[in-house]
């Protein structure tokens, strides 16, 4: 970890919190136009192309559009909450940035001030990120609770359901993370992956966090807490203009943080992807890690948007059945059997190679896991036609005995 954290210039804090910000806002803003045009290629469509080059400019007047839109006010919504829930939801998506790596040790231009590329860092860094992350599901419910609407009650109750049970195997493939590493430190999880990046040793880890980061954001195809087809909208039915807006930007931020996450642990960081770094040897250095961080991240967007165009939504007991009948036990095998490795290199009883191999056999059987077949349900019993005199005296039927 840098000595320079916590020992900065207020400008340069100030600074660096202010180009995260504008970075976070403007990747929203390419995001919806990624997805769009992603989508609508899968769809043999066009997509945004009219406002600005390949229609670029397109998200910033649905933003603009938004932002300008009648507000709606409902009466019998509890005040108070109802305003507070949407900033709850959409401060703790920025927060989590602020120990997120963007790159190493720089110099800033037209100064001699050398910064890292990362607003700060703690020594449980990640644990930070887990608790803040955890509590924009509070907008969430509070927003479904105070709009005064079952539909609203609804969404918010199944992301809170939803929020316990990927919270969790979330936490344990983290937990996979910095016990390998040996430090929370999202600055030195980085630096820990300069030889191989850590998706190798660790490849169950990386498979069951991408699936709860998934259900963690509440998008497609677990995206349950804001079904359309049952619920309306979901928790912000009865919300618009600038407050919906406000749940929309925490929702695509909330996707770009889980992929920092993933590619801060799993990807190495800010690092060039394999082989840029053996014939260029200022890949990692200067700003150019930026550009490998924004590469990076942008695949797991992808992966969110591909997700969205191929695959429909799940039944909610499917989803809360993969979570905790599958997730979570697979999570538990897996962090012990990270320990038992752990203690057998720290005894030189295994080696990186067959560790590779072991792990990426045992990614291979979590994926197949998934596709084994279910157990039959016991065919249904043969109706019988009800007689209404079988007793000797006319009885009516019951509801649910009534013949179509």
């Amino acid at each position: 970890m840098s000595p320079l954290f916590g020992n900065e210039a207020l400008w340069v804090v100030a600074l660096k919190a202010l180009l995260v910000f504008v970075f976070l806002v403007l990747y929203t803003l390419f995001n919806i136009w990624f997805e769009r045009r992603v989508v609508a290629k899968m769809q043999h469509r066009i997509g945004p192309n009219v406002h600005g080059p390949f229609g670029l400019l397109q998200s910033l007047a649905d933003g603009v559009k938004l932002g300008l839109k009648e507000e709606i006010f409902v009466k019998s919504a509890d005040k108070l909450v109802y305003f507070v829930a949407p900033i709850l939801a959409v401060v703790p998506a920025f927060l989590a940035w602020a120990v997120i790596p963007f790159g190493p040790e720089v110099t800033i231009p037209f100064t001699d001030t050398v910064t890292p590329l990362q607003l700060t860092d703690m020594p449980v860094a990640i644990l930070y990120v887990l608790a803040v992350t955890s509590i924009g599901v509070y907008g969430i419910v509070l927003a479904g609770w105070s709009s005064g609407s079952t539909y609203s009650l609804l969404g918010g109750m199944r992301s809170s359901a939803q929020m316990i049970s990927y919270e969790v195997s979330m936490g344990l493939s983290i937990a996979a993370v910095f016990m390998y590493a040996g430090s929370m430190s999202t600055s030195e999880i980085v630096s820990g992956q300069h030889s191989t990046w850590y998706f190798i040793p660790l490849f169950p880890s990386l498979v069951i966090y991408v699936i709860s980061m998934v259900g963690e954001t509440n998008r497609a195809p677990f995206d349950l807490p804001e079904a359309e087809g049952e619920l309306v909208g979901g928790f912000h039915t009865e919300y618009s203009s600038f407050k919906f807006a406000m749940f929309f930007l925490a929702e695509y931020i909330n996707m770009v943080t889980v992929s920092a996450l993933a590619t801060t642990m799993f990807l190495g960081g800010w690092r060039a992807p394999f082989g840029i770094a053996t014939f260029w040897e200022g890949a990692n250095t200067g700003y150019w890690p930026v550009l490998w961080f924004f590469l990076k991240t942008l695949t797991f967007i992808f992966f969110f948007v591909w997700l969205r165009g191929t695959l429909p939504r799940m039944r909610y007991d499917q989803f809360m059945s993969l979570g905790w009948k599958i997730l979570i036990p697979v999570s538990l095998a897996w962090l012990v059997a990270v320990a038992f490795i752990r203690k057998l290199r720290s005894e030189d009883m295994m080696d990186a190679q067959l560790l590779s191999y072991v792990a990426i056999v045992a990614g291979l059987l979590l994926v197949a896991s998934f596709f084994l077949p279910s157990k039959k349900e016991p065919e249904p019993e043969p109706e019988v036609e009800f007689d209404a005199f079988a007793g000797g005296y006319p009885v009516p039927p019951m509801p649910e005995k009534v013949t179509k």
